[in-house]
């Protein structure tokens, strides 16, 4: 009878750790095996741009693998300023041999070599 009287399966009560009701975990701080880093491969990073010197902070994920989402909305107005970072978005994307694309009327996205933009959109079911 001494075996059916334990739980071949049951944990003590005393070995289950308590959580305190103010204790917190920041799962941005924490890395996991496997897991991309902060700047390369695989990252989706998005950015605001104000002016054309603001390109070469922008710019640069992009030699380094990541996927750049810009909004240009600050400067959609300012036709001269807005056809110089498009020529040189496109300039970044024939040198890591990427691709670029409008979306919309507020962003462009420029994608490093082995990444390609589909430009057809994927519609809903209700036309």
């Amino acid at each position: 009878m001494a075996l059916l009287s334990r739980k071949p399966f049951g944990k003590i009560r005393d070995d289950v750790p308590t959580v305190e009701s103010d204790q917190f975990i920041d799962l941005g701080a924490m890395t996991f095996e496997g897991e991309a880093s902060s700047g390369g491969k695989g990252m989706i990073k998005i950015a605001e741009v104000y002016r054309y010197e603001d390109l070469a902070d922008i710019t640069q994920p992009v030699y380094d693998g990541a996927v750049m989402m810009i909004d240009y909305s600050p400067i959609a107005n300012d036709t001269e300023s807005l056809r110089r970072i498009t020529a040189e978005l496109k300039a970044v994307a024939r040198d890591t041999n990427g691709d670029v694309a409008a979306i919309g009327g507020n962003y462009i996205v420029v994608a490093p070599n082995g990444v390609r933009i589909d430009r057809q959109k994927i519609r809903g079911g209700f036309r």
